[in-house]
């Protein structure tokens, strides 16, 4: 089981993000489950959302505490404390930053992945909305699920204009992450199981 948690800020799409993910594991035949928690339910406020990915089904039901992934969308928010709790010894961190990866690692200590999703979907969407962005690109470095899933749910949620400027978003975001650099194998996979 892979578990992720999702830290951004409300209006960021922390929860879709979240939801989303599920989806593309149900679309690959695999057990997906996502749920946020929410603090001050208002606009800017920290949010974060959870995720598990199975080939089996998920029994558990509580906070994802000790993440093998963490996607953070807000660079800022990686000086909250409690942000980077419980990530698992070589846990991955992806952000959306502006930063550049070897910038950020340096800064905060972490191995980190970073990419400029906000400013990619300003350009692409009109809005610095990163989750599809930072989505593709989390697919894209760990192959736990394809582009083609998210396409599809893209295609479940989103419309006319809407789909057709967030498809080209994360296809352009895909390219900005080397792919497989964090390749999840089946072992790996077994190995992040905390309990039944």
């Amino acid at each position: 089981m892979i578990e992720i948690r999702i830290h951004g800020r409300g209006g960021q799409g922390n929860v879709v993000a979240a939801y989303l993910t599920a989806m593309a594991a149900f679309e690959e035949g695999r057990y997906g489950q996502a749920f946020p928690n929410f603090g001050a339910e208002r606009r800017g406020a920290p949010v974060m959302a959870f995720v598990r990915i199975n080939n089996n089904p998920i029994k558990q039901r509580n906070q994802v505490l000790a993440p093998a992934f963490l996607i953070i969308q807000d660079q800022a928010l990686l000086h909250v404390p409690g942000v980077t709790d419980g990530l698992l010894p070589g846990g991955k961190i992806l952000v959306n930053s502006n930063l550049s990866s070897a910038v950020l690692s340096s800064q905060e200590g972490k191995d980190i992945i970073s990419i400029p999703a906000g400013t990619l979907a300003k350009q692409i969407l009109g809005r610095p909305v990163p989750n599809t962005a930072l989505l593709s690109a989390f697919f894209t470095l760990t192959g736990i699920l394809s582009q083609e899933s998210l396409a599809k749910v893209l295609k479940q949620r989103f419309k006319d204009a809407v789909l057709e400027k967030n498809l080209q978003l994360i296809e352009q975001a895909a390219q900005q992450v080397p792919a497989g650099l964090w390749k999840v194998s089946e072992q790996q996979e077994e190995s992040h199981v905390t309990s039944p």
